[in-house]
């Protein structure tokens, strides 16, 4: 369970390459707050979603017993309500066409970067919850997995990441002591190096401004912690 008591997204990832999937993207997305049963057949997949309740299916089209494109078909007409994101290395216009044609919310081609996979992702299942309140602050989306702006933007946050932002959020306006934030990345709070904190918070940065195109108001407090602001 999240901290927000919702169930991570169940996610069904059905990709024939056994070292991507296995070493690469079912870790990945783990770690991005998604809840992975990957498979290798097509097959292999009709049958999970028979035996268990999933929010949403990534699939490749190049598979061994079928066409992924009649794959996002039959899955979409049994399951009208489920996500579905197509991660291939076919990237012609005419195939991402094809793929959304027949039933995907979303086409991503190979080498696809794990994080740009779990923002898809993320974004995809809060569409599929329905449309969310107007915000005026920066936030973690009802998961937990993402932090909202309050003009719409979304950035997807790993595992370390989430705990830092919870704790900013959680006060937010207010000043978090260096050893607050700490304490929610370790339990040996006098052996972590604080540089690590800096670090993270750099690169967190970054990475809203980066994907949200405008920059996080996280306020540093010279010797003592950290605000984010409230209001945008």
């Amino acid at each position: 369970m999240t901290s927000s008591g919702q169930s991570l997204p169940r996610v069904a990832l059905l990709e024939d390459d056994a070292l991507l999937r296995e070493r690469v993207l079912v870790p990945g997305l783990a770690n991005f707050g998604f809840a992975v049963t990957g498979m290798d057949t097509a097959a292999a997949l009709h049958l999970h979603l028979a035996a268990a309740t999933f929010d949403i299916v990534v699939l490749d089209v190049g598979l061994p017993d079928a066409d992924g494109f009649a794959v996002a078909r039959e899955v979409r007409e049994a399951f009208p309500g489920i996500g579905i994101v197509m991660l291939t290395g076919r990237g012609d216009t005419l195939d991402r066409v094809r793929g959304l044609s027949q039933g995907a919310d979303a086409y991503l081609t190979k080498p696809a970067e794990v994080e740009v996979l779990a923002a898809t992702l993320h974004s995809l299942a809060r569409r599929l919850r329905g449309a969310a309140p107007v915000r005026r602050r920066w936030q973690l989306d009802a998961d937990g997995w993402c932090l909202l702006s309050p003009s719409g933007g979304a950035v997807a946050l790993t595992r370390t990441e989430r705990r830092v932002v919870e704790r900013l959020t959680a006060a937010s306006g207010q000043l978090v002591t260096r050893e607050q934030l700490v304490a929610a990345l370790t339990d040996n709070v006098y052996d972590f190096d604080m540089h690590r904190l800096d670090s993270l918070v750099y690169r967190l940065r970054r990475k809203v401004a980066d994907a949200c195109g405008e920059p996080l108001p996280l306020n540093a407090v010279h010797g003592e912690g950290y605000v984010l602001g409230g209001a945008h």
